[in-house]
């Protein structure tokens, strides 16, 4: 099937390049002219592991092309997809649906012939009934029908998650739409993934539900992993202990420094604000935002406890800087939060991570920043652990010992056990663990 994808960001260039993975002829429009330049060029503009090789791949093969212009793919295309960006709106939180609307109109003056228009952004529900209506208004007498189809893509393992979907949701009102879309998610077929065909609202709604859920998992682990702290107990035993149930599962189980990213912070705060225009507060939700915000900065006063209750004047380096690994995502990174934290306690900030820097360097322009892990270490009186990359779970601890001034490691990420840091020399401290090695280790 012919499929124009309107806006070239990490959602329309993966969902785009996998579409034409399937065999599908697809355009991506994006209204940047430099990143479509680069595009074409092969160059990709965000970091997501096995994305540049799949673009040069069907790009090759002439089944993905990238261009600015809207109205001759639009015209061409049985499918339209919108994935603009929906950014939290200054001052009240909630989606700014601007570049949503922008692009329904302009896909409105393009139509030609039966289209679907399907809304693949994270949207509040009820904006496929605006994009209907803004698009009927500016062409009544065009054959549209509009669909929402979320993504549920994880940064990092994106192209897996599109080609092996735990299910893919269809918004749809018409069957006829419906059957668009079934066709166009036909290669995965073999791979028996569930397709759950809704009405419009309710797929909409889906996505934020499923993002709160899992933010809410994270932040309960997290709340759990202080408790364990204040008991003696390790919290990654008692993750471990009721992710076991069936009905539990062990995933987003895993106590940090709070999370981050394109998706949870702005869809959690999404929902609230349709939930209190709506009249039906999602109070637990309110919670999770609130405790989420405040753990990133805690997190900045644990370095500063592990240091001995000051830091001013003292050197600390930060290993990991995106708000995941595999990623080079920096929209509220944690990181971002406890640096913060620790330069108005004084401190002097060294950091490192293997793909984020040139995204952090906008965001944290008064750190310095290092070639590598014992580069980043050298001269440091803490080492801190934000983001468990791979390249951190392995470090040579005995050159970064020899390369510190104090022997001081902070893991938010629960990467090492205390009792190995103990015996290189190190005062550790976790999260959620006791910071003292077993008796018996």
């Amino acid at each position: 099937m012919r499929i124009a994808m309107v806006g070239s960001g990490y959602v329309g260039l993966v969902s785009g390049t996998c579409f034409a993975d399937f065999g599908h002829e697809v355009v991506c429009i994006d209204k940047d002219p430099d990143k479509i330049a680069a595009l074409q060029a092969g160059r990709i503009p965000i970091f997501e592991p096995g994305l540049a090789a799949l673009v040069a791949d069907n790009a090759r093969q002439g089944r993905l092309t990238f261009t600015t212009e809207m109205r001759e793919a639009v015209a061409a295309a049985d499918a339209v997809f919108i994935a603009v960006g929906t950014p939290s709106r200054r001052g009240d939180g909630f989606a700014d649906l601007s570049y949503v609307y922008a692009a329904a109109r302009e896909i409105a003056a393009a139509l030609s012939g039966y289209t679907v228009v399907v809304t693949k952004s994270t949207v509040p529900v009820g904006t496929g009934d605006e994009v209907e209506r803004i698009i009927r208004e500016a062409a009544p007498a065009a054959e549209v029908a509009v669909v929402s189809n979320p993504e549920f893509l994880r940064e990092g393992a994106a192209i897996a998650d599109f080609k092996r979907p735990d299910r893919i949701v269809i918004g749809a009102d018409d069957p006829r739409a419906a059957q668009v879309m079934s066709e166009i998610y036909r290669p995965l077929y073999l791979n028996q993934a569930p397709i759950l065909v809704t009405g419009r609202r309710t797929a909409e709604l889906t996505k934020y539900a499923a993002n709160a859920f899992l933010a809410t998992k994270i932040t309960f682990i997290n709340e759990i992993a202080d408790l364990c702290e204040q008991v003696g107990a390790n919290v990654q035993e008692v993750a471990r202990g009721i992710g076991l149930d069936n009905r539990i599962g062990s995933k987003f189980l895993h106590a940090g420094p709070g999370y981050g990213g394109s998706c949870f912070p702005k869809d959690t705060l999404a929902l609230v604000k349709t939930a209190q225009d709506a009249g039906t507060p999602v109070r637990l939700v309110e919670t999770v935002v609130a405790v989420n915000d405040s753990r990133k900065r805690a997190m900045a006063r644990k370095v500063i406890a592990a240091c001995g209750g000051a830091v001013r004047g003292r050197t600390i380096a930060v290993l990991g800087l995106t708000f995941k690994p595999n990623t080079d995502d920096m929209r509220d990174a944690p990181s971002l939060s406890i640096i913060a934290g620790l330069q108005d306690a004084g401190a002097r900030v060294r950091a490192y991570d293997p793909e984020g820097m040139e995204q952090a360097r906008p965001l944290l322009p008064d750190i310095h920043y290092a070639t590598d892990p014992y580069d980043c270490a050298d001269g440091a009186d803490a080492l801190v652990l934000v983001t468990e990359w791979d390249a951190f779970r392995a470090l040579d601890f005995a050159r970064l010992r020899a390369a510190m001034l104090a022997p001081v490691v902070v893991d938010l990420r629960n990467v090492y056990r205390a009792e190995d840091l103990a015996r290189r020399g190190f005062r550790y401290t976790s999260v959620g663990r006791p910071s003292e090695p077993a008796a018996d280790a």
